[in-house]
């Protein structure tokens, strides 16, 4: 618990300090309504995968690229208190003021989480939304930063400072379910944009 208090507090101020340096930076990349990751190109050998291996479960997952999409597909398992698998990819410089995030994506009828990584203070810290899928239909999600939450370590963190996209530096998805079972997600695009 004292752990998670000195937590809160880097992030109160945190989000003081970077109030004022965003006030401040003058980014020359401001101008650009879009940053795309298009997987239709090369993306092999970007993305990471982390499964709840690291705890000692047994769930598996992987990213594998089809010719106009990527593939996050595996097998969720409950067993020594797993149940997740998750999958991850750098981001650089995105500029700042992007306030939405569009992904497109066909699934298979279960719910994934979208998750945002920021640092603070040498802490890796994920904001998440929740999204649905409908089984084998092509969609586009549509997400507001503002409204992703934070959370450490499975512990929702309530004054965690808003998500301004200068700040992230990692994109991902994680799959996580009461039930063990297979999952795939195929995601065909990934977009920040300023309106």
């Amino acid at each position: 618990m004292r752990f998670i208090l000195i937590l809160c507090l880097f992030f109160s101020a945190y989000a003081s300090g970077n109030n004022i340096n965003n006030q401040a930076n003058d980014n020359s990349s401001g101008n650009k309504k879009a940053y795309m990751i298009d997987f239709s190109k090369q993306e092999n050998g970007r993305w990471r995968i982390t499964n709840d291996g690291v705890m000692g479960g047994l769930s598996n997952g992987e990213m594998m690229f089809a010719q106009d999409h990527g593939i996050f597909s595996g097998s969720i398992s409950l067993d020594n208190n797993g149940g997740f698998s998750s999958v991850f990819r750098a981001v650089d410089n995105l500029p700042q003021s992007y306030k939405k995030l569009v992904i497109n994506t066909e699934g298979d009828g279960q719910a994934y989480q979208l998750r945002l990584i920021i640092y603070v203070n040498g802490y890796r810290l994920a904001y998440k939304h929740d999204f649905k899928t409908v089984a084998n239909k092509r969609e586009n999600h549509i997400f507001e930063l503002a409204d992703f939450k934070a959370t450490f370590r499975g512990r929702a963190i309530p004054n965690a400072p808003l998500l301004n996209s200068e700040d992230i530096k990692e994109v991902g998805f994680l799959m996580t379910k009461k039930v063990p079972g297979q999952f795939s997600l195929s995601i065909f695009t990934l977009s920040f944009l300023k309106q």
